[in-house]
């Protein structure tokens, strides 16, 4: 898998277009602004992207210009590119896919639309630089077993030493309240997982994941909290606007702490799991949540899972700022949530489930034992 999350060059004239395409994508990708068609080649020069997308009515150079150099470069042919334009004329559409472009994005765009996009393309880009090197693959793995088994297990030793140490740092600053609530979180995960695997919710999704590698992630959906300040992390009251606005941020600098972690490893078989909860698990259903107000299914699964597990948690515990809810309350309040915070199915996976949250939730004092199935 790659080390680092995908590398998108976005090309456009307009910096205020520039600004707000890099703050959408910045949390799942690393983004490189160019403001002209001769920006995007001089970055070039130095990196190799997994995707482009690039404005059409440029000055000096047009990005249907740019593409015909792109595509007549061989290190450049097969890097992806989706077209940004306000233009929605049929011709100008096909002009660009006769020219090599992968898709087409109209602006102002919509972010979850653009994100889908994305994903697809980049989905699309990696099978097919799977194919060409599988059979290259297959003959390594036969030829060099032995050393393909110590690659993996050093591996997993860098990748639990990264993680031992990102939490151990972020056990320096939480209490032990805190700590007490990312092994619950990850204790009510793992009992909706056992439920959907047993009903088939997702089933083709779910068994598809790594579940450990899954349910490891978890213990970083709030790493980015040690950034914000005691004052307001600890604020026995409301926080004001000016104060939420700055908790919020625990979401994007949790994001750079697991990619920090993934330049110290080469495994990120959980990591990719970590990205999707660290980053959405504040999104809500409705598409009202942040950092980016992703709605329904384009949130990733892992992290609409998560939402219901740190929501059932923030209720029963006593915090700062307000008093523990009961368990029936909690309740209440989750299953009211269907279909606004949540997404409906799974808050009736919560509801087969609830008995084995409040028997989590019963250990505040964190002393949990982790191999627990409901």
């Amino acid at each position: 898998m790659s080390k680092e999350r995908s590398k998108i060059i976005l090309v456009d004239d307009n910096k205020a277009n520039l600004d707000q395409g890099r703050n959408l994508l910045k949390t799942f990708y690393e983004v490189f602004p160019a403001q002209s068609a001769a920006k995007l080649f001089e970055i070039l020069q130095n990196l190799t992207p997994d995707l482009i997308l690039l404005d059409i009515v440029m000055p000096e150079m047009s990005g249907f210009e740019a593409i015909k150099l792109l595509k007549s470069n061989p290190a450049a042919a097969e890097i992806p590119v989706i077209f940004l334009t306000s233009k929605d004329d049929d011709d100008s559409e096909l002009q660009g896919f006769d020219l090599g472009a992968a898709d087409y994005v109209s602006k102002p765009f919509s972010g979850p639309l653009l994100l889908k996009r994305i994903q697809k393309e980049l989905l699309i880009s990696q099978q097919k630089k799977d194919l060409l090197s599988n059979q290259q693959l297959l003959e390594d793995y036969a030829e060099n077993l032995e050393n393909k088994v110590m690659e993996k297990t050093e591996e997993v030793s860098e990748l639990q030493n990264a993680v031992l140490s990102t939490i151990t740092d972020l056990v320096e600053f939480r209490d032990k309240l805190t700590g007490g609530h990312i092994m619950r979180t990850r204790l009510y995960v793992q009992s909706l997982l056992h439920e959907m695997k047993c009903k088939g919710v997702y089933g083709e999704e779910i068994f598809a994941w790594d579940e450990q590698a899954f349910l490891s992630s978890i213990q970083l959906h709030d790493v980015g909290k040690i950034a914000i300040p005691d004052s307001i992390l600890n604020k026995p009251g409301k926080l004001t606007e000016v104060e939420f606005e700055i908790m919020k941020t625990h979401v994007t600098v949790g994001v750079d702490a697991v990619e920090r972690i993934m330049n110290k490893t080469r495994e990120h078989a959980f990591l990719q799991h970590a990205m999707n909860i660290v980053g959405t698990h504040h999104e809500r259903w409705d598409g009202t949540g942040y950092p980016i107000g992703l709605k329904g299914k384009n949130i990733p699964l892992e992290g609409r899972m998560m939402a219901i597990a740190d929501v059932y948690d923030a209720l029963v515990t006593e915090r700062p700022y307000k008093v523990a809810f009961s368990h029936e309350d909690a309740c209440k309040i989750i299953l009211e949530g269907s279909g606004k915070h949540f997404e409906p199915a799974l808050v009736e996976i919560f509801n087969e489930v609830k008995d084995a949250f409040a028997e989590i939730a019963n250990n505040l004092d964190g002393a949990i034992d982790l191999s627990y199935r409901p």
